[in-house]
């Protein structure tokens, strides 16, 4: 899933990139309004995550704007203002939660993983089909009960497919919520990664192939019918 952080204090723009990279999120970053705001609305994101206080254009402004143009991109605000009026008009601004700073890191991942999770079909916590899935906390990838270890680069790719799964998806759909804006992507990238997927969790099994390739528009996740 590709996230972008907008903060313009480098330090924590560049703590927030590095912890959510470990968890094996694509993130882009962004230090003004003005670049965060032409960003979100330029590019593909599963999530922003959005400092109320920057040079040339607020949070509460990029919120808005946002919005008004019918993008419906998950927003988590984050701010030192704590007060009630500050956190009302952020949530009235457009954004989708609000967390006062300074806040642990791991509350602000669990709320990262709460607001991913309101437009995926899957309820809670774990994506599957069939026999495979994935457990979005804990980062854990089986198939019929057996153990899958995947790399960083794979359970991303596995991640999307799973919130997606029986629809196509092209090389580019999977490219801008992978990885990253900064990221050295050859032509058979996807190809590679798709292929290390599948000697993880296709071809040690016996049964139905999961991933599955529609010639000439992208691969798919499911079960065939």
């Amino acid at each position: 899933m590709r996230l972008l952080v907008v903060e313009d204090e480098h330090r924590i723009a560049q703590a927030l990139k590095e912890g959510l990279e470990q968890e094996s999120y694509a993130v882009d970053v962004c230090y003004d309004g003005e670049e965060g705001y032409n960003t979100a609305s330029a590019e593909s994101y599963d999530l922003l995550i959005l400092d109320v206080m920057l040079p040339s254009m607020n949070g509460f402004e990029i919120c808005k704007r946002l919005r008004t143009e019918k993008n419906h991109v998950p927003i988590l605000m984050l701010s030192a203002k704590d007060h009630n009026r500050d956190i009302v008009q952020g949530l009235d601004s457009g954004a989708d939660d609000y967390l006062p700073k300074p806040f642990s890191f791991e509350i602000m991942l669990a709320r990262v993983r709460a607001l991913l999770r309101r437009p995926s079909e899957s309820i809670g916590e774990t994506l599957g089909v069939g026999p495979l899935t994935l457990n979005t906390i804990t980062h854990e990838v089986k198939r019929s009960g057996r153990p899958i270890t995947l790399s960083r680069k794979e359970y991303a790719l596995l991640e999307y497919m799973l919130r997606n799964k029986n629809q196509v998806l092209s090389k580019n759909n999977i490219i801008s919520h992978v990885w990253n804006f900064d990221s050295n992507i050859l032509p058979n990238t996807v190809e590679v990664f798709i292929a290390y997927l599948r000697a993880k969790i296709d071809k040690p099994f016996k049964g139905v192939e999961l991933i599955q390739t529609v010639r000439g528009f992208g691969y798919r996740i499911g079960e065939k019918s």
